[in-house]
């Protein structure tokens, strides 16, 4: 039963500390729209999109309304882009134009972002995949709410070092072609290892070749929430703090409950997961590194960090599993750089270094996350960044991801706006020290021992 106290706590929570409900993302399979012709798969592509998706955005703002719940974004994923055009894409074009297409029709619904301009390479590439990667940079130099993901690994098949090497210089190219808006282009690009196939988070969001035609899935965030928390319990011990973190993460995932459910129903399409991420924004109070210097350390990056990150992510886990039965996607905190302010406040004093950030991202759900980086790094630095964070989801069985700006034209010392959610960030030094050698190496790094459990 719902008191009159949970509800004066959880107004509060919505006005003063931040929560809210960041995307309601529908994910929608485009398997039955494939076709021997582009210009068919593309029309059966808009429509489709267009007869499940065209209230998404109204259903969202009236449910916004109705509970005073603030719903940020309304988004769509789809069956990675690679699988749905096979049959019909011969060239790099061919992709650009179902890129187009997308767009299109994610302008056409209202929706902020739509993700699964997507590959799945973790062990092999087919044509098909490789058109697509190669497609990339003008596809998303081209459209404005598309956003790409190429998973280049797992912990079952290893990872894949010729889709590594071929993403570092997809990155570089996309930089290239977005250079007149500060490689925005790069933002909506992020590589994974161990993607799941239900996040409704961008720019990784891609609809599972596993699940049902169309699914709702909700993402909820709020760090300000489990700030204000902590500040009431400062000094406490370990038991104190950590029950204070589960106890937060539960009630924020309640929101999201409420919210994913009713959307469902109106819409009529079934209910998926919760992902409960602590996904910050540049908004003052709603940081991801100002729960760390809560829980202890004095800036995001000293001593201490990764194991505050580490206790941080596995109890906001604990309290959303007990709120919902149906947690998934990427649920924890999330460290993108550009778009936490406590974040680009330590980058730029130099208390966040890349180096750890990597360390952190053993802990936190995802990986190097929005960091700019100077637009004149080789494309096989970018490679060897991408491998050795792939390498960490693969050996740990959890998911990691890159999602890097080489901002072209711009070097340490600079800064860089993106804007929006996106927020801004500083351009970080990276290791001047070459991996050309190992890049360049064909084949796949095998999967680890501990994969075998057939």
């Amino acid at each position: 039963m719902i008191n009159i106290n949970e509800v004066i706590e959880t107004n509060r929570m919505i006005e003063k500390e931040n929560l809210d409900v960041r995307t309601i993302t529908l994910g929608i399979s485009l398997l039955d729209c494939a076709s021997g012709n582009v210009g068919e798969l593309c029309d059966k592509i808009r429509t489709k999109i267009v007869s499940l998706a065209g209230h998404l955005a109204e259903t969202a703002e009236n449910i916004s309304m109705e509970y005073g719940i603030p719903i940020v974004n309304k988004r769509i994923s789809i069956t990675p882009a690679s699988i749905v055009g096979a049959s019909a894409c011969r060239t790099p074009r061919d992709y650009v134009r179902v890129a187009k297409a997308l767009d299109e029709a994610a302008a056409e619904v209202g929706v902020n972002f739509l993700g699964g301009f997507s590959a799945i390479v973790s062990k092999g590439m087919t044509e098909s995949d490789r058109l697509l990667i190669e497609s990339i940079p003008e596809a998303l130099s081209c459209t404005e709410r598309v956003c790409s993901s190429v998973n280049v690994g797992s912990t079952k098949t290893g990872i894949n070092m010729d889709a590594v090497r071929m993403m570092g210089e997809t990155v570089k190219k996309t930089a290239l072609a977005t250079a007149d808006r500060d490689s925005l282009g790069c933002a909506k690009l992020v590589v994974l290892c161990n993607a799941p196939d239900d996040n409704p988070f961008m720019a990784g969001a891609f609809h599972g070749v596993t699940e049902t035609d169309a699914i709702i899935n909700v993402g909820v965030s709020g760090p300000g929430v489990v700030k204000y928390a902590l500040e009431s319990v400062r000094g406490a011990s370990f038991e104190v703090l950590c029950e204070t973190i589960k106890r937060t993460a539960f009630k924020i995932t309640r929101v999201g409950q409420l919210v994913a459910q009713e959307a469902s129903r109106r819409l009529g399409i079934p209910f998926g997961i919760i992902d409960l991420s602590l996904a910050p924004t540049p908004a003052i109070g709603d940081s991801v590194a100002d729960i760390l210097h809560e829980i202890g350390v004095e800036k995001a990056g000293a001593p201490g960090t990764t194991a505050a990150l580490a206790l941080l992510n596995d109890q906001v886990k604990k309290g959303g599993v007990m709120a919902s039965s149906y947690v998934g996607g990427l649920s924890g905190a999330f460290i993108p750089v550009s778009e936490d302010q406590g974040m680009i406040e330590a980058a730029e004093c130099g208390a966040l270094t890349i180096e750890k950030l990597e360390a952190m991202t053993c802990v936190c759900s995802v990986g190097l996350d929005m960091i700019a980086i100077p637009g004149d790094t080789p494309a096989t630095t970018i490679s060897g960044i991408i491998a050795d964070e792939a390498a960490i989801g693969m050996v740990n069985q959890k998911t990691t991801a890159v999602r890097i700006i080489p901002v072209i034209g711009k070097t340490v010392g600079d800064s860089v706006e993106f804007g929006g959610l996106l927020g801004h960030a500083p351009v970080m030094p990276v290791n001047t020290f070459g991996c050309s050698d190992f890049i360049r190496r064909e084949g796949r790094i095998p999967a680890p021992i501990h994969s075998f459990k057939n």
